[in-house]
């Protein structure tokens, strides 16, 4: 049985699958990252594998007590990976795009896809049909992009997300949430298309934390996965075990 986490820039995810299938999953800030791996490891005792993927706050200290419990690996750059790797730099390779990459070669086998994860920053990463990765794209998240609003001027207010967006604001606020919204929904539709014109039959995969929320808000057909960076980072552990 294996436990993977994705410890990300605002929270740690912790899922517990046997095999291939999901069987728990649960979320903790970093102070409460002790409790959290605790009460897993109580529901779930026969865990004997844990691959981490950092790209937050975790620190040694936190996986000096999770290798308490179980052998505990921490996904690098230098991991070994079932697909071709031909990004230029690879050793700079974000551990998270590389997760959704084994995602994308194990779900979607010899198939030209597309994977969109919309977090703190949203990225773009291709597989082709030859099992080949690509690379892709990294542009600011929803939550950046309001944040820099806020803070790269004098006046403009900090909004969260709206779920009613119209083309045209008619207040500061609502053009603040036009613009954003509007603006990333099209971006993400854009770089799409784009890729649609160059890959032919395209799997597009929609996934990270603002993924359901943008889902509904653009045209290309897409197939929504909130768990693809986890199922990645669970084949990736078996995928290293052997």
């Amino acid at each position: 049985m294996n436990l993977v986490i994705d410890a990300g820039n605002t929270s740690n995810k912790l899922a517990v699958f046997r095999k291939n299938d999901l069987l728990f999953l649960t979320s903790s800030d970093t102070p409460g990252f002790h409790k959290a791996v605790k009460d897993v490891f109580s529901k779930f005792p026969e865990i004997d594998h844990a691959l981490v993927a950092s790209v937050g706050s975790l620190t040694k200290r936190e996986l000096d007590v999770l290798a308490i419990f179980c052998k505990v690996q921490l996904l690098t750059s230098v991991a070994a990976v079932p697909f071709k790797n031909s990004y230029a730099s690879p050793q700079t390779l974000g551990v998270d795009r590389i997760a959704l990459a084994t995602a994308a070669y194990f779900n979607y086998p010899n198939t030209n896809t597309l994977v969109v994860d919309a977090g703190s920053c949203i990225t773009y990463d291709m597989v082709n049909d030859y099992g080949e990765y690509l690379g892709g794209a990294i542009s600011p998240g929803l939550y950046m992009r309001y944040k820099a609003l806020h803070e790269h001027t004098a006046n403009l207010p900090l909004l969260d997300p709206s779920p009613f967006v119209e083309l045209i604001g008619n207040t500061t606020e609502n053009s603040i949430h036009s613009g954003v919204i509007n603006g990333i929904a099209r971006e993400i539709d854009g770089v799409i298309s784009q890729y649609q014109s160059r890959f032919q039959h395209l799997t597009v995969i929609l996934t990270g934390g603002d993924g359901q929320f943008l889902s509904n808000r653009l045209k290309n057909t897409i197939f929504a996965n909130s768990n693809f960076l986890l199922e990645g980072l669970n084949y990736l552990l078996e995928y290293n075990k052997s």
